[in-house]
């Protein structure tokens, strides 16, 4: 009898989980509690010891911006994933007060849900059948959280999305906001792999590159032309 779970990150307490993959016709990803003895499964992201701020601001249109426009897709549903848009989010300076206002709004929303016992996620977020006290809890939590990125209203995803490139483009490139933009070093064309024009290879070191980059940045091309440090 096989004794041991392909997933082996079992939780012993309450967890927060993400699905993977998600519809594109949804305002928001259906991301909820789940308790022991549930196990997950490979299609969802497990977050352990999560706090109702962490909570509403997953849940947020901003986030939900950042995860349309940075996530993958399969097919065209929204595919999550921690390396690609978990770990690259700016996230807001909060302070405890802004945090408090933040939590508590989302419990409005887990409440909301909870007002609707025989309904399950995926039918309390399809946009067709979403409860309006759903949408108007999300909708309140979504402008608590705009404004811990900024006073001024946002105009819709595309403006949420360009300035949280921003403050990403800040994140990994600090010079930058002290006037002094990181520049790849002058490098001898051909050092690596013949002498046509096209795609080359600039390397980097980790000190060169800083946070923003770990390794060489490939360039697709024709020709065999290779630029190499």
């Amino acid at each position: 009898m096989p004794q041991q779970y392909h997933v082996n990150v079992i939780p012993t307490g309450p967890f927060l989980a993400i699905p993977e993959v998600s519809s594109e016709r949804r305002e928001y990803v259906p991301i909820g509690w789940l308790e022991p003895p549930t196990i997950p499964s490979n299609k969802i992201i497990v977050l352990q010891n999560v706090t109702k701020y962490i909570f509403g601001i997953l849940t947020s249109r901003m986030h939900m911006a950042w995860l349309a426009h940075i996530g993958g897709r399969l097919k065209s549903d929204y595919s999550y994933s921690t390396g690609l848009v978990y770990n690259t989010f700016p996230w807001p300076d909060a302070s405890e007060a802004q945090q408090a206002k933040v939590s508590a709004l989302a419990q409005v929303v887990l409440d909301a849900r909870a007002n609707h016992p025989t309904a399950n996620l995926a039918q309390l977020y399809d946009p067709l059948t979403m409860p309006a006290d759903l949408r108007a809890a999300h909708q309140a939590l979504d402008r608590a959280v705009n404004r811990l990125y900024r006073a001024e209203a946002f105009s819709g995803d595309a403006d949420r999305v360009a300035l949280l490139f921003t403050r990403y483009a800040a994140l990994v490139d600090p010079l930058a906001t002290a006037g002094h933009r990181w520049r790849p070093r002058q490098c001898a064309r051909g050092a690596q792999g013949g002498e046509g024009e096209g795609g080359g290879r600039l390397g980097m070191s980790e000190e060169t590159a800083g946070p923003r980059i770990k390794s060489g940045v490939t360039f697709g091309g024709e020709g065999g032309g290779g630029v190499a440090c």
